[in-house]
């Protein structure tokens, strides 16, 4: 039986913890990138590279956050759910609506902008940074899955079911740095996972009850040894992939992700507190409320505004980004900051109905289908990330996007009406009787 069905109260720290995170995504994709356009090739290049910057990144690296935040607010949410089925079909719904317009505009894109004389490789870019973000999705679709196996899990085996994930992606990363590369990609579930759990301990633990002190001696602890993997151990100080760089940290997540999320955790659950009583406050309360609803949109939408603003700058009139860290950089960065939210605002405005309206009828599909559902849409999501929106002429029919497209399609497609049965024709019936 179920724990509890009624409605935990809204958690306020849950909520400043993803606005935090989303506006840190954002912040960091937004000024990151280091752009020049000359002979129909677009230049790209990371700011973050800049000698020194790296370390920015084990604060604006957030996506342990949001599997942090992800794993409590999924265990309050299925607690609060008539059944698992229920929960499952609200979560699979919820996540695939939003990106259904982000693909569609993307299969129209690359066809109008190259007949308004955009030329291939910057329309290649473009393509593959739209896509590159839903490998989140790939990889959140599979948690959502197993969420409930993994709540029975802590239930029954509390912390070490975080830890045991965290030895496997260590383990992992021992194979992946000793000529065993691709099976580094399995840490791209341990790590997650071991984060979302986290956030059960959160909800139903000790976590949610660490004093200032003790969080900060959490915080200390994970960003020590993370200190000491990069000085010692094989993994580059950045927590995100730098250009040229032979090993990243993020593609695919290597174990030191678990410890900078043991930081990140412990300095957030040391503020607490404070935070609270800032998200108290009436305009940012407003704020929270406001963006809570529209997460996946941001998300999705917030690289597509960078995008109007880079080729209307970039391509259309010549901009060139200056040279990271110098004066006419940080003079830059505000205005191209506001271009790039005024164009999101615009772009929230028309596709942020997708994810604040329930989308219309009931859901009947079973959970096995829902379950299905969820690993099409996985697929899906995976396929258009490695592969981009926009991919290199004659890359084929498997190269393109339409192959992902129809995975996602057939997801949003099962997790919404119960299949028909197939029954057998009473002849039939009789034929197999004699």
């Amino acid at each position: 039986m179920r724990e509890s069905l009624q409605k935990p109260a809204r958690d306020r720290f849950l909520d400043v913890v993803r606005a935090l995170a989303i506006l840190a995504v954002v912040v960091q994709h937004w000024l990151m990138p280091v752009l020049s356009y000359s002979d129909g090739h677009l230049a790209t290049g990371n700011a973050l590279a800049t000698p020194g910057w790296w370390i920015l990144t084990w604060l604006s690296q957030v996506m342990p956050l949001v599997f942090f935040a992800g794993g409590a607010a999924n265990l309050y949410s299925l607690r609060s759910a008539p059944s698992t089925r229920d929960w499952l079909a609200a979560r699979v719904r919820r996540l695939l609506v939003p990106v259904l317009p982000l693909i569609a505009a993307w299969l129209l894109l690359p066809g109008l902008l190259s007949e308004l004389g955009v030329a291939e490789q910057p329309l290649q870019v473009a393509g593959s940074i739209a896509a590159q973000l839903l490998w989140f999705l790939a990889v959140y679709f599979v948690t959502v899955l197993v969420t409930p196996l993994m709540v029975a899990a802590h239930r029954r085996w509390g912390l070490k079911v975080p830890v045991v994930f965290g030895v496997l992606a260590l383990l992992i990363d021992v194979a992946r740095f000793n000529d065993f590369g691709l099976l580094g990609y399995a840490n791209a579930l341990f790590i997650w996972l071991a984060v979302h759990q986290l956030g059960f301990h959160y909800v139903d633990g000790k976590l949610g009850t660490l004093g200032r002190n003790k969080a900060l001696a959490l915080s200390a602890a994970g960003f020590g040894i993370t200190a000491l993997m990069v000085a010692f151990g094989p993994y580059p100080g950045s927590m995100i992939g730098m250009p040229g760089a032979p090993v990243s940290n993020m593609g695919p997540p290597t174990a030191l992700l678990g410890f900078v999320a043991l930081g990140q955790i412990g300095l957030l659950l040391a503020a607490k507190g404070a935070l609270n009583r800032v998200a108290a406050r009436p305009p940012v309360a407003a704020a929270l409320r406001w963006i809570g609803p529209r997460f996946m949109t941001v998300y999705l939408w917030h690289m597509q505004a960078l995008t109007v603003v880079a080729g209307i700058t970039v391509l259309g009139l010549g901009y060139e980004t200056p040279e990271p860290g110098s004066t006419l950089w940080f003079a830059m960065a505000p205005m191209w900051f506001v271009l790039a939210a005024l164009v999101l605002s615009a772009l929230l405005r028309v596709f942020g109905r997708f994810e604040t309206r329930a989308p219309g009828g009931t859901v009947t599909a079973p959970i096995w289908q829902l379950s299905v559902a969820a690993l099409l849409a996985s697929g899906g999501m995976l396929g258009l990330a490695a592969n981009g929106f926009a991919p290199p002429a004659g890359t084929g029919l498997f190269g393109g996007p339409l192959p992902w497209v129809a995975l996602t399609a057939g997801a949003y497609l099962l997790s919404g009406k119960r299949l028909p049965e197939l029954r057998v024709r009473p002849v039939l019936a009789q034929r197999v009787k004699a």
